[in-house]
């Protein structure tokens, strides 16, 4: 892929904020606006250089918690808050979450899987959305649905079930859904998350994403909506865009061609 000419491409600087969940804020309003039904949100916790696994899960998993309530308190009205249902991985983050960040706030607070006994060996109980789901929920927010691979098929079924066909919105957060785009789970063997790239991704906006990429041709892959696709490389503390295109590239092609070749 060559590299996007200079009609596409700027080369002026670019700060990437340092404050994420407020620019991630006002572009899901925007999104909102133009009726988008089911979003996702992407970007490191660890801190806006860093990529997946630099930081420990359970570090991960409190940034998150902490940024989706920054989040939400900038996007959602107070009078909204009580319609507004977020879902965390499990009961028990739920409770944590309770004590971490949404102390006292009127968000709605559930989960999408809830342990059993047999545990360690992959096996959840099954909770089903429909009664998860309360008749006023107007906004529903996935908590970083990747450490177990049911809880997307989960937010899959959130979907299908309680939100398309409706005046309901769902967002993602934080769900590293690259790991489904890439294959990073070989279909042979999750044949049904292989399948949401052909049933639940197609039908989904990527509001807000920052996908750093280390090494000699590092840089980063950001989009900000309705903006389009943008690849920058850091160049003192500044990031100058090398690439930009209006449909997602994926991971490799960055890596690999539009990088190098820059």
């Amino acid at each position: 892929m060559p590299i996007s000419d200079a009609g596409t491409a700027s080369r002026v600087p670019f700060a990437i904020p340092s404050l994420p969940s407020r620019q991630a804020s006002k572009a899901t309003q925007l999104a909102l606006n133009d009726n988008k039904q089911l979003m996702e949100i992407e970007f490191p916790t660890a801190g806006l250089d860093s990529v997946p696994g630099d930081g420990e899960g359970g570090i991960e998993m409190t940034g998150s918690i902490q940024l989706i309530r920054e989040f939400c308190d900038i996007l959602i009205s107070p009078e909204k808050a009580t319609r507004t249902r977020i879902f965390f991985p499990e009961a028990n983050e739920v409770e944590f979450a309770r004590k971490a960040a949404f102390e006292g706030a009127p968000f709605k607070l559930d989960y999408l899987t809830k342990p059993s006994f047999f545990e360690d060996f992959g096996f959840t109980e099954k909770v089903k959305m429909t009664d998860r789901v309360k008749p006023k929920d107007e906004l529903f927010l996935a908590a970083y649905p990747y450490f177990n691979v049911s809880e997307m098929l989960v937010v899959e079924e959130l979907y299908r079930e309680a939100v398309l066909n409706t005046s309901r919105k769902l967002i993602i957060f934080n769900g590293e859904l690259d790991r489904i785009r890439s294959g990073y789970y070989p279909s042979f063997f999750y044949p049904k998350l292989a399948a949401l790239l052909k049933t639940l991704f197609p039908s989904m906006e990527t509001v807000y994403y920052i996908h750093n990429f280390k090494g000699r041709n590092g840089g980063t892959l950001f989009r900000c909506y309705p903006g389009p696709w943008k690849v920058f490389r850091k160049v003192r503390n500044r990031y100058i865009c090398l690439h930009q295109q209006e449909a997602m590239p994926s991971l490799k092609e960055v890596a690999l061609e539009i990088l190098p070749s820059a």
